[in-house]
């Protein structure tokens, strides 16, 4: 029967016993956990691997630009409001996104938990299940340990030199923000959870479906349109708590009706712990925390950087860094493909297999983020021009600003391609630690050194700041280019137990 076989011919997979087949003929669900090994296929080729990549990263990739547009979205509908309201937004989000992304990433350990059990076992559904299940408990532990520090978001940015009304701005709409913490750390293990097991398109469409919702969200509750109250900047946050909600209810609703999602039953005896799963999540996910602590803590630093020099060199990098971190989003795909697919041939002990993947997501990833260095160079008014109105005499300095920026961050697309995706590739083969150290060293000596003395010790002001960024941005990638190319000699590719 045509069950029988239940792999792709580019990875490891495995057979059905012929024997459980014939005694329960009409119980393949059940019978599918019983496996036996076959052979592993041949090593995919360098065309078969960028397929595959390309397979994967695309939908992931494009997941990622709508979430960023989902974020975009929210900057253009507060930017209407003002630039105070601009910058109380923007200090929020370095506090709000500096969490999530770094609990996100931790929770997200099971993406190559996943993958490994994927090429070593099959379908391994009780694996799978559990690693699922552990995750998304601590989602809830983790996300409310974030809503306590988020409650202090005001006090802190007082003491960081703030100015007193842009605190008191920010301090109102984090303390609506900070509910969607739980869910927007549970949708990003869902993500994992679809992705790993071969439908990134599932994240693709629940990503735009939540646009859809975030856009509505802002046009009734910033400006108080279809009945809704006219909440202003705090509108902006009930938009997000209430898409971050549905994307989770979107994602819960796919994977029960998906067959080969179904079948895993993600969400069966929930109540049940498995520490050991959780040990591991935590094992591996807290140094890629941190190290995502690191590269977001030094860009939402650079945010406070910016509002002690001005209101307007905020205002302007909040704008810059949308775009600089819309072309992010392409090559952040591709490292998660990395990440799978090194994944998928680590757990097969496929060492051909991992060296191809590494190498064709790094090509890939670099290669996309020379067409943005290009057009960062060739139009920064234009891709202003999305944001804001740039022909406009109030807009004058902010358009000035914002184009200088944009051409330091031309500058470092390519080290800023390299690092995510050679990270991507390092996590496939439960390689964190290590990582996480050049990350904090990488971003935080460098890279927010350069930042300061530039900043506050030259002319530079705000383009000093970014110079400092891409500083530490290529220090990272090129020790992480280095490990990965040493992985055979540090002893990387050899499956821990």
């Amino acid at each position: 029967m045509a069950a029988v076989f239940l792999h792709q011919p580019s990875r490891p997979g495995f057979a059905l016993s012929q024997t459980v087949l014939r005694a329960y003929p009409d119980r393949l669900p059940q019978a599918v956990c019983i496996m036996r090994p076959v052979a592993h296929p041949p090593t995919p080729g360098w065309k078969a691997e960028t397929a595959e990549t390309l397979r994967l990263a695309g939908p992931l990739a494009l997941a990622n630009l709508l979430q960023m547009l989902t974020y975009a979205i929210d900057v253009m509908f507060i930017a209407r409001l003002g630039t105070d309201e601009l910058a109380a937004s923007s200090l929020s989000i370095a506090i709000f996104g500096l969490l999530m992304w770094s609990l996100q990433s931790l929770t997200g350990a099971v993406a190559p938990i996943i993958a490994a059990e994927l090429g070593a076992r099959g379908p391994a559904l009780r694996p799978v299940r559990r690693a699922m299940r552990m995750a998304l408990w601590l989602s809830v532990i983790l996300g409310l340990g974030a809503m306590l520090l988020c409650a202090f978001a005001e006090p802190f940015m007082l003491l960081t030199g703030q100015e007193p009304r842009i605190a008191a701005l920010a301090g109102e709409y984090m303390a609506i923000l900070l509910f969607s913490t739980i869910p927007m750390i549970a949708a990003g293990v869902l993500r994992n959870f679809v992705s790993a097991l071969g439908r990134p398109v599932f994240a693709t469409a629940i990503t735009a479906l939540g646009i859809g919702v975030n856009a509505l969200g802002n046009w009734m509750f910033i400006f108080g349109n279809w009945g809704a109250p006219a909440l202003g900047l705090q509108g902006a946050a009930v938009a997000t708590l209430i898409t971050s909600l549905a994307i989770v209810a979107f994602y819960v609703i796919a994977i029960r009706l998906d067959p080969r999602l179904a079948r895993y039953h993600i969400f069966g005896f929930f109540w049940r712990p498995d520490w050991a799963r959780a040990k591991e999540i935590l094992r591996i996910g807290t140094p890629i925390a941190f190290t995502v602590l690191a590269e977001a803590g030094v860009f939402g630093a650079a945010v406070f950087l910016m509002g002690r020099i001005g209101a307007l060199e905020l205002a302007a990098h909040a704008i810059a860094i949308q775009i600089a971190a819309l072309a992010f989003q392409v090559p952040m795909g591709v490292g998660q493909a990395a990440t799978i697919r090194v994944g998928y041939f680590y757990g097969a002990a496929d060492h051909e297999g991992i060296r191809r993947a590494g190498w064709t997501s790094l090509a890939m990833g670099t290669g996309f983020m020379l067409f943005t260095a290009a057009a960062m160079l060739a139009a920064p008014t234009l891709l202003l021009g999305i944001y804001i109105e740039t022909d406009t005499a109030e807009n004058a300095a902010l358009v000035a600003l914002g184009a200088k920026l944009l051409v330091v961050a031309a500058a470092f697309q390519l080290v800023d391609g390299v690092q995510v995706v050679a990270a991507g590739a390092l996590r496939g083969l439960k390689d964190t630690r290590v990582p996480m150290l050049i990350a904090i060293f990488a971003y935080w000596v460098p890279g927010f050194g350069t930042a300061v003395v530039l900043g506050f010790q030259t002319q530079l002001g705000g383009v000093g700041v970014w110079i400092g960024l891409a500083t530490g941005l290529a220090f990272a990638a090129v020790l992480l280019l280095w490990r990965w190319h040493g992985r055979e000699r540090y002893g990387l590719t050899l499956r821990s137990a």
